[in-house]
């Protein structure tokens, strides 16, 4: 029994070796370019060259967001740069509103877009695709400034390889994205230049560091991926990644090209979240190894698009994944559940010749994979809790996550554990595989960009099981563990530890395909106890340690914007966000609420609020209504706006009381859908806003109040004494610190 033991624990530690070496595999050694200077060859992508670039670009390091001075500023840079490399650009203004959204929060603005001719030739063109306005609270040095610079980099490359293209290439620089897509949409409106557009390739970012990652094609994207696969020297995508961004209210400029048909590559890199939309994003905090993989994806893809004719681009619907960045394995969309099925026939198959097993053991099996997930996840969950509740923070391994990620470990090897001795190791290998079979069916059928992390190990699995070896298994097992594993890491580095089911959950799913190789059964209760004792003892330690630490630092800080309001209440107030406890300094600076509470109509966040004096300082947005005739059973109200020069934004929110049937503003007309039945907001991000004529049909003539929003960057003098208060573990993010001036407007029955 004694040997029994010293071999079970050793595949314990060999299994836990392993799991954690696929981690740093996943996470650090996949297939990666290396990192050009500026000496490198003409024709290749240079992170060197382009991180200089970058810095002329940025200059100064101010944010720029539509319609600011910085914004005209960074547009003259950009033009400057493409003028070096012999490229001639134009630009195109236009007034634009984007309902992509829905109607909740329409946001308009005039725009700016760059328009850059790098390749010369006839018919409809590849555009090469990045944003250069920021958020008014960071610079964008990595979003998307980064993307800027990378589009001149691929520019200058294109035009030294001098090989024949196909087709043109331009590049658009579009501006108001961080608005809401404004400068694509103004590009998309306008027939002739939509007109010239073939196939596109957008690079954006969500943080500063991290893989490239190929996460949206447009549909029937197979032949994309065989371009992509083909051209490339190294990978990082997966149909998983596009199927949930499907789901995300998030989107690029390249969402609205997608929706008119284009063929498009969509890449962006998403590690150090943290320094998204504050100040942090700055080019120092960019990483050179993610500007090479971002640029040298984009250089692959345009030089490979210039030999592929359009026609050669339409394919079928495809499900993939990359293997460490060296593969791709993919098939076919509509093979997926053919696959799925035999797959699991096979199992089914394998599972009835095993004649010998009893009833009581297949039972047991079956609910093995279940058991795990769902103790895995609930581990997840109470280590998290614990966390929060020594932090007395929502997210306490923001700054910090070292420490609780070493406790999901010891938390998902504790389950992991707890669950193996459920059924006979002969057995459990075919239950974990069916379920993998199962889920490969199910995902197949209703979200199949999913499937392959289920069905490619799986369909190994019926192979193995036709051997009737167990260790045949140990081909899928390794196969699930590096395609489950890297969604660990991949999962914490897109939204870290917050969200710890994409930590523990995928982390059960490969472990359940270890069980059977672990054979737990063969180890005595003595030592099953102590292995136990010994990962939940780790787990709780390490939790312990996340939570006693701080939840922010100077480089990973908490997310606080200070606004000062006035209008929305009798007096003046401080509005700070409620994304977390506010710092103690700032409770002593100003008697803020216990809870965050709603104060402007719409879609505006609850904030912590604070008396800001007793008297409003400002003078009010002025507005004049005008109610036309009444028709339909309802009326048009027009909406005069006469906001002050210093105005960033100006909004309108209609209630849905007003029962808004459409909006028209500076030519652009919006249709609330169907059944809508909200607050609405017409946001206005441009200077031009500022006299605004705003007409709203309604469905109804009896009385609804409209609130007037005027916004303005930073704050005044006298918000000194709470911008100090402000400790260095916090800092702003999006719109920044900023003024709100708010009017209602009475509009009578008739």
């Amino acid at each position: 029994m004694a040997n029994g033991n010293i071999g079970a624990v050793a595949r314990v530690l060999a299994f836990a070796v392993l799991a954690v070496g696929l981690w740093f595999a996943t996470k650090y050694g996949y297939a990666k370019p290396p990192v050009l200077g500026a000496d490198a060859s003409a024709a290749e992508f240079s992170a060197g060259r382009a991180y200089d670039r970058l810095g002329r670009l940025l200059g100064p390091e101010k944010p720029h967001p539509v319609s600011s001075d910085e914004n005209a500023a960074v547009r003259a840079r950009i033009q400057a740069e493409f003028t070096k490399l012999g490229v001639k650009t134009s630009t195109y203004k236009a007034f634009a509103c984007n309902a992509w959204r829905g109607f909740v929060a329409v946001p308009c603005a005039t725009t700016t877009d760059i328009i850059a001719e790098i390749v010369p030739g006839e018919g409809k063109a590849i555009v090469l695709l990045a944003h250069y306005d920021s958020v008014p609270a960071g610079p964008g040095a990595s979003d998307d400034e980064s993307g800027v610079a990378i589009v001149l980099e691929t520019a200058r490359a294109l035009k030294a390889r001098g090989g024949k293209s196909l087709h043109p290439v331009i590049g658009v620089i579009t501006d108001g994205e961080e608005a809401g897509l404004l400068g694509a949409e103004a590009f998309l409106q306008n027939k002739d230049l939509k007109a010239r557009v073939g196939a596109v390739v957008n690079v954006e970012a969500r943080g500063t560091m991290g893989r490239s990652l190929l996460f949206q094609t447009s549909p029937a994207d197979s032949k994309l991926i065989d371009l992509y696969a083909a051209n490339m020297r190294f990978y990082s995508t997966s149909s998983l990644f596009a199927e949930i961004y499907k789901l995300l209210p998030n989107d690029t400029d390249l969402t609205l090209f997608i929706k008119q048909g284009f063929p498009s590559f969509n890449f962006a890199f998403s590690d150090n979240v943290a320094d998204y939309h504050t100040p942090l994003d700055r080019r120092s905090n960019l990483s050179r190894l993610t500007l090479q993989e971002q640029g040298s994806n984009m250089l692959g893809v345009a030089a490979a698009l210039e030999q592929t004719p359009y026609d050669g681009l339409k394919g079928h619907g495809e499900v993939y994944l990359d293997i460490l960045g060296y593969a791709v394995p993919r098939m076919p969309a509509a093979w997926a559940l053919p696959a799925a099925v035999v797959s699991l026939l096979l199992l089914l198959f394998a599972a009835w010749r095993a004649k010998d097993v009893a009833a009581r053991d297949w039972v047991r099996a079956a609910l093995l994979p279940p058991a795990m997930l769902i103790a895995c996840g609930a581990i997840g969950w109470v280590l998290h809790t614990v966390a929060q509740i020594i932090c007395g923070q929502p997210d306490p391994s923001y700054a910090y996550p070292i420490a609780l990620r070493e406790g999901l470990v010891f938390g998902v090897a504790a389950m992991v554990l707890l669950t193996a001795r459920m059924a006979d190791a002969r057995a459990a290998a075919l239950g974990v595989w069916i379920w993998f079979a199962v889920l490969g069916v199910l995902t197949a059928a209703f979200l199949p960009g999913i499937s392959p992390y289920f069905l490619f190990p799986a369909m190994l699995a019926a192979l193995a099981a036709l051997t009737g070896n167990r260790w045949a298994f140990a081909v899928p097992m390794l196969a699930a563990s590096v395609i489950w594993i890297g969604l660990v890491a991949s999962g914490e580095g897109l939204m870290g530890l917050k969200l710890h089911p994409l930590f523990t959950v995928p982390a059960a799913f490969a472990a359940m395909t270890m069980v059977p190789l672990l054979d737990m059964r063969s180890m005595s209760r003595g030592a099953w106890q102590a292995c136990l004792a010994v990962a939940v003892m780790g787990a709780l330690i390490a939790t312990v340690i996340a939570g006693i630490q701080p939840a922010f630092s100077r480089t990973t800080a908490q997310r606080l914007s200070i606004r000062y309001a006035e209008g929305v209440a009798a007096q003046p107030l401080w509005a700070l966000d409620a994304g977390a406890p506010l710092p103690a300094p700032l409770r002593a600076a100003a008697k803020f609420s216990a809870e965050p509470k709603k104060v402007i109509d719409g879609p505006f966040p609850s904030v912590y609020v604070a008396p800001a004096g007793d008297k409003p300082r400002y003078k009010v947005p002025a507005a004049e209504i005008t109610a036309d005739g009444a028709f339909g059973g309802g009326r048009r109200v027009t909406v005069a706006l006469h906001g002050t020069a210093e105005a960033s934004l100006m909004g309108i929110v209609i209630p849905k009381a007003a029962k808004v049937r459409t909006v028209d503003i500076h030519g652009q007309h919006l249709v609330a859908p169907s059944g809508f039945d909200d607050d609405s907001l017409i946001a206005c991000a441009s200077r031009d806003c500022a006299n605004e004529i705003v007409s709203i049909e309604t469905a109804t003539r009896a009385a609804f109040t409209l609130t007037i929003v005027e916004q303005r960057f930073g704050l005044p003098d006298f918000a000194a004494k709470i911008v100090a208060a402000r400790p260095p573990q916090a800092i702003p993010s999006q719109t920044g610190d900023v003024t709100l001036i708010v009017k209602k407007l009475q509009v009578p029955k008739r």
